[in-house]
């Protein structure tokens, strides 16, 4: 039998195991809590009030190749403590309906578990959405919602 390649993750597709995810550079282990009141991934020196979890593949993994820092992309299985809503940031402001299944919460949210057979975006893809973000920040568009 041939081996099973993972495919480029698509926009708005649950992924499979139908959890909640979380993409970060961060190295962290199973057990471990992310919890609001950290340093933000997208900004400098913006205190975090929320954890941002998603259900599709797609969102977490644009969440770890943005995120700050040189470690590796990481996916993790995650488990929220608490209750979760829409995130306003993508809701309310970008794609109304939530099609992205992104939440946050501002209760922690457990590690269970890494998902390690994934591929990211392409170069063309990850070089449009840099751009994209940096033109948002030179207009000062670039507001999160938290």
């Amino acid at each position: 039998m041939g081996e099973i390649v993972p495919h480029p993750p698509k926009p708005f597709e649950p992924h499979e195991s139908g959890a909640y995810l979380h993409g970060t550079k961060a190295d962290l282990e199973v057990g471990d809590l992310l919890v609001p009141g950290r340093t933000s991934n997208y900004q400098e020196d913006r205190v975090m009030n929320h954890v941002y979890v998603t259900k599709t593949l797609d969102a977490a993994v644009w969440g770890a190749e943005m995120a700050k820092g040189e470690g590796r992309c990481r996916i993790y299985v995650v488990e929220p403590e608490g209750a979760v809503e829409d995130d306003p940031n993508v809701t309310d402001k970008k794609l109304p309906g939530n099609p992205t299944m992104s939440y946050r919460t501002r209760q922690p949210v457990r590690i269970v578990g890494e998902l390690t057979d994934w591929v990211g975006h392409t170069d063309e893809q990850l070089h449009a959405m840099r751009d994209g973000l940096a033109d948002l920040k030179r207009r000062g568009l670039d507001v999160i919602y938290d």
